[in-house]
């Protein structure tokens, strides 16, 4: 099974960047640059002042799905790998391990700007998307 994409093609004749629906990646397994399993995509929060993805919420750890963790990821630090149909995260398995999450029934402050949201930027070592 192949992502859905959208592509077209300018007056030059040049194909366009790809486009592709969230919706396509949600559910995703996430590995890191080894290969290692680090979950799943459960979320793509949007900007929607700034109009840009601000970051990807993961679920990790647990056994069957019971008592995972979600934890927010700089959008940059992932890359969609479209020929095995996954993410792969730029974070080695001990970051994300020890990365502060959050329960699915208490999200922290998302406000553009937020400490919190610094505070995800820092912790992974990306500059925030707000400051660039």
């Amino acid at each position: 099974m192949t992502y859905q994409s959208y592509s077209s093609t300018s007056t030059s004749g040049r194909s366009e960047a790809e486009m592709m629906s969230a919706t396509t990646l949600i559910g995703d397994r996430v590995r890191n640059m080894s290969g290692e399993d680090l979950g799943k995509l459960e979320e793509i929060m949007l900007d929607m002042d700034g109009g840009r993805v601000a970051y990807a919420v993961l679920s990790f750890g647990g056994v069957l799905g019971m008592g995972n963790k979600l934890f927010a990821v700089p959008w940059d630090a992932l890359t969609v790998d479209t020929e095995n149909k996954e993410l792969v995260l730029n974070i080695d398995r001990e970051t994300l391990e020890n990365a502060p999450g959050f329960d699915k029934d208490n999200w922290p402050g998302t406000e553009t700007g937020s400490q919190w949201l610094v505070d995800v930027y820092d912790y992974y070592g990306y500059e925030p998307y707000w400051t660039r």
